[in-house]
């Protein structure tokens, strides 16, 4: 009895372990799955920090057409008499007085009036540098929405393979039940019962296999997610369905130049290339500021200086820019040269990049039609074989190989629909339209 109640207890801490260790199944759409890939993506948490920066900088280039103001003050002690020789007329030098301690201070206000155009072009760069920021985090989001499809897609397909070799499992175990009781009862022979039992191996192997390639895609999307890696993922399965008509290829080639956020962004930086080589050039003009100061000094028994206000305008202008040449400008205009080819190449890239989509698209939608119509010939096949091994007119070799190519014809329908569904949201990605909503 005791025995007994040991046995009770493990098998319900197993139980108890089993449970707790238990996976948590989550149903997502493909789109919910998208704005969770979205939300916990950590590419576009370092975006969103390249948007704080370009941000800072337009702060930083504002902040130069404001006022600057500094305030200084000092005191001094001195612990020895310093010799004071005062040279004025009527002054005697000799009996000065004792001078122990010194303080002063200062406000000098400045405010800019001309520069050159270099803190307007400043401004103005900083402002497109930070909407390419902004467009380039929203090239990224439709980066990310294909890259959670493309793992919501080998998802769906590993599940619905687990599927179809599930039920053909069974299928061939209820068989080989069948073929033993006629091998008992000597209808056939044990080497065809044995094949029987080979092919129901293979399929268990198959799905071993289907269920190792389903667990490694659930644990990708989890990761990709950003939600525990013990959650269980169940897919939509009219994920497949979804699609519309292929336009033409031009179509998709101006959506994608007007849609595209990567040739946005690169367009803005274009222009703030363009502002920053005017700012350049700038830097061979004077500058010209207001200025005011104030100044207050007082030594004790010797000197107090107060209300010594001072106002007027101030020009500078760097000499050495009449020989040094200007490397700034230079850069500038290197800078506008590699962002203009970028710019060639990247079109370039959207026309290969939206073609060879084009052709992968309308390549796997016929695929869908010729998989569904050797799944129909692979069924009607099996079902022909079927008959005429029960009528003794078909070996057992020849039923198994009928029923291994079924399988694989049907599994191969799902695919091909899968890699349709992807292939049109690659194409969408490739015209900047994938949603991300």
């Amino acid at each position: 009895m005791k025995k007994i109640n040991n046995s009770v207890i493990a098998l319900a801490l197993f139980i108890g372990f089993a449970n707790a260790n238990a996976q948590e199944k989550r149903t997502l759409t493909l789109d919910e799955a998208v704005q969770l890939g979205i939300q916990n993506s950590k590419n576009l948490k370092i975006d969103a920090a390249k948007i704080e920066e370009a941000t800072a900088d337009l702060l930083e280039a504002k902040n130069r057409q404001l006022p600057e103001l500094k305030v200084s003050g000092s005191y001094m002690y001195l612990p020895l008499k310093p010799n004071i020789n005062i040279k004025l007329p009527g002054v005697s030098a000799d009996g000065g007085p004792e001078v122990h301690q010194v303080a002063y201070g200062s406000a000098n206000l400045s405010v800019p009036i001309y520069s050159g155009g270099r803190i307007k072009y400043g401004i103005e760069s900083a402002k497109y540098l930070v909407e390419a920021s902004k467009l380039n985090t929203e090239n990224d989001k439709v980066a990310i929405a294909y890259n959670v499809a493309q793992a919501y897609n080998n998802l769906f397909k590993a599940n619905q393979s687990i599927k179809v070799l599930e039920e053909n499992l069974t299928a061939s175990q209820k068989r080989d039940e069948t073929f033993l009781k006629m091998e008992n009862n000597g209808i056939i022979a044990r080497n065809d019962r044995l094949k029987a039992n080979l092919q129901t191996s293979n399929i268990e192997l198959q799905l071993l296999e289907a269920k190792n390639n389903y667990n490694i895609a659930n644990i990708n999307m989890d990761l990709l997610l950003g939600i525990p890696e013990t959650t269980e993922i169940e897919v939509d399965e009219n994920y497949i369905e979804e699609g519309e008509d292929i336009k033409t290829v031009d179509y998709y080639i101006n959506t994608a130049r007007e849609n595209r956020k990567d040739l946005q962004s690169l367009d803005k930086q274009r222009q703030a290339a363009a502002l920053g080589t005017k700012a350049a050039k700038a830097e061979n003009l004077p500058s010209i500021a207001f200025t005011g100061g104030y100044v207050a000094a007082d030594i004790p028994k010797f000197l107090t200086i107060y209300n010594a206000v001072n106002v007027g305008v101030g020009i500078s202008y760097n000499l050495s820019n009449l020989w040094k040449e200007n490397s700034s400008l230079k850069q500038s205009r290197a800078r506008e040269m590699q962002l203009s080819a970028t710019n060639e190449l990247l079109n370039d890239n959207i026309k290969l990049d939206v073609n060879r989509e084009y052709q992968n698209t309308d390549y796997s939608k016929k695929r869908i039609a010729v998989f569904e119509k050797s799944a129909e010939q692979a069924n009607e096949n099996y079902r022909i074989t079927k008959n005429k091994y029960d009528n003794g007119l078909a070996t057992m070799t020849e039923l198994l190989d009928a029923d291994a190519a079924q399988i694989a014809a049907n599994v191969g329908v799902i695919n091909a629909k899968a890699d349709a569904a992807l292939a049109f949201r690659k194409l969408l990605q490739t015209t900047g339209t994938l949603t991300t909503k």
